[in-house]
């Protein structure tokens, strides 16, 4: 069967998607051809509003409406304690666990060596320089627990004291999350858990 090519050309952009593979995407598009047009242009809009109305937080790296992000942006929130964590999803998912006050810095990424994504690739360095000008008592590392996300924390703790930044507390996210368990998948209490016993690092 010759697809026309407005459909063919959809399911092609979808299969992109991480998780979505030829079928899935085949099916996203047949379902969408049922949509009433109204809803495929607001579909449509919000598609094209998705990087023309956001922006990356300069302090932070996290996706906000505003630079500085509402997070970073906070007087209530604790600026002396940076959680890491790899991923803006991740952020998501530790504030719906509402046990933590201070900020965050997102990496976009993990140390991976078999993906060619090394400490360059992502943003360790801004890390490293937001440490040295701020007034940081504590670094809590909560990269997943995969062999990538254990490599960047170890990367990340000793790149730290490397830069002679002992004054730090470095800290590693802990009880509650399975091995190769990724943040954004954990509910509100498992969560809560591994920020409160998180370990010295």
């Amino acid at each position: 069967m010759v697809l026309p090519r407005a459909v063919q050309k959809l399911i092609e952009k979808l299969e992109r998607l991480p998780g979505i593979g030829p079928k899935s995407a085949a099916r996203l598009v047949f379902y969408l051809l049922h949509v009433p047009q109204n809803e495929l242009e607001e579909l449509a809009e919000s598609v094209l509003n998705l990087k023309l109305k956001t922006v990356t937080c300069s302090i932070c790296l996290n996706i906000s409406e505003q630079n500085p992000c509402s997070i970073c942006g906070d007087a209530f929130r604790d600026k002396g304690t940076i959680c890491v964590v790899e991923q803006p999803l991740d952020i998501i998912a530790l504030e719906r666990s509402g046990n933590f006050k201070g900020v965050y810095h997102v990496l976009h990424g993990a140390i991976s060596p078999l993906n060619s994504i090394g400490p360059d690739e992502i943003h360790i360095a801004e890390l490293l320089e937001r440490i040295k000008r701020s007034e940081t008592s504590e670094v809590i590392i909560s990269t997943s627990f995969t062999m990538e996300g254990e490599a960047t924390a170890m990367y990340l703790a000793k790149a730290i004291r490397q830069k002679g930044l002992d004054f730090v507390k470095i800290s590693r996210i802990a009880h509650g999350l399975p091995v190769g368990a990724d943040l954004e998948y954990a509910d509100e209490v498992t969560l809560s858990k591994a920020l409160e016993g998180r370990r010295e690092y």
